[in-house]
């Protein structure tokens, strides 16, 4: 079971979507440091689900209960555990999912990998609800680097094929990352705002969901973070990236676009800002060599539609060993990607955390 993740420092989850609650144990964070308990609920309620149309009707507090490593307002440096009870779960609307594999979900692979015995009610431990204790964690992961001058946020770059602005590869400040977070729609360009709430809307309407992507940064790291091959910054950010459920692609900088590019085009030349060196483009988001330039840090990961929708669809009967059709019932979200938004900036913070401890 890959419960468990990191170096320097480990994060590991437990629980399932609709059992007595889900977690997460941190082990490896310095002692004395001072934690904002407030600006953790409000990257909790970021991620919250059922507060709008555009989400899941289903409504959890999502408050923590740390049982260890937090004494007096810091970290003792011994591991912090922290607990999120469950509270309303609707487990009868997946009675007959027991038998029934929902396409796009890991009905069917979980049910072969753990011999029929995993917990199949709201996807059990394969839920997007367990996303909620590595937002706690990414939150207290975010305050440290705080103190170490460096910051991490992101907009929703596109829903379905509604784009958001770029943000701008060179010249980017905390304080827009700052007036982000406080949208339920993160665009750089508020003027698409009613486009994507309508794509969402329609699609909801049509028994349906919709996908888009997520750009994300990290501000105010300094050259020389990382590691060659196995461990470099992307090989760490990307590890963390899909193991969020629904990320199916990632990029940095330029990404694929690279590929139709020369050389002359990709290359990020250098200058000297007074004793700074800094590029004149960003097109490799921020690393070469899998270690940092001393440049934003910039990538965009996509997110595919939610798999559970109303619309008939065609699957098996693994009890009647039979073709059938399924329309799956229950709360559901149109599109995750806006909640996805603090959930990749979190695991951005663990990742990011590990490597400049």
């Amino acid at each position: 079971m890959s419960g468990i993740w990191g170096n320097k420092l480990k994060v590991s989850i437990f629980g399932e979507s609709h059992g007595v609650g889900i977690g997460i144990t941190i082990d490896g964070l310095p002692s004395g440091v001072e934690i904002n308990m407030e600006d953790v609920m409000k990257e909790m309620a970021r991620r919250a689900p059922g507060k709008s149309k555009l989400s899941t009707a289903r409504k959890e507090g999502d408050v923590p209960e740390i049982l260890s490593g937090f004494f007096q307002g810091k970290t003792t440096g011994t591991p912090l555990c922290a607990v999120i009870r469950n509270s309303d779960m609707h487990s009868k609307d997946y009675g007959k999912l027991k038998d029934l594999m929902r396409p796009g979900h890991a009905d069917y692979p979980g049910f072969i990998r753990y011999n029929g015995f995993n917990d199949y009610r709201g996807g059990g431990h394969f839920s997007g609800r367990i996303t909620a204790p590595l937002v706690f964690a990414g939150a207290i992961c975010k305050q440290v680097l705080e103190a170490k001058g460096i910051s991490i946020g992101a907009h929703v770059k596109s829903v379905g094929k509604i784009e958001d602005k770029s943000f701008n590869e060179v010249n980017l400040n905390k304080e827009l990352l700052e007036k982000l977070k406080v949208k339920e729609l993160p665009l750089l360009a508020p003027e698409k705002e009613d486009e994507m709430r309508s794509t969402i809307l329609e699609a909801k309407k049509d028994q349906d969901s919709v996908g888009g992507t997520i750009e994300c940064t990290v501000l105010g790291i300094s050259a020389g973070v990382g590691n060659p091959f196995f461990d470099s910054v992307e090989s760490t950010l990307a590890h963390l990236m899909f193991s969020v459920p629904a990320v199916k692609g990632i990029e940095f900088g330029k990404g694929f676009l690279m590929s139709e590019l020369r050389g002359s085009q990709c290359n990020d030349e250098y200058y000297y800002d007074g004793d700074e060196i800094k590029t004149y483009t960003n097109n490799n988001g921020g690393i070469t060599g899998g270690i940092t330039n001393g440049m934003p840090i910039l990538f965009k990961v996509g997110i595919k539609p939610t798999p559970s929708i109303s619309k008939a669809q065609r699957t098996v009967d693994i009890c009647e060993k039979k073709d059938a059709e399924l329309v799956i019932e229950g709360r559901h979200d149109p599109c995750i990607v806006q909640r996805a938004v603090p959930v990749i900036e979190a695991v951005t913070a663990i990742g990011i955390l590990d490597l400049v401890i």
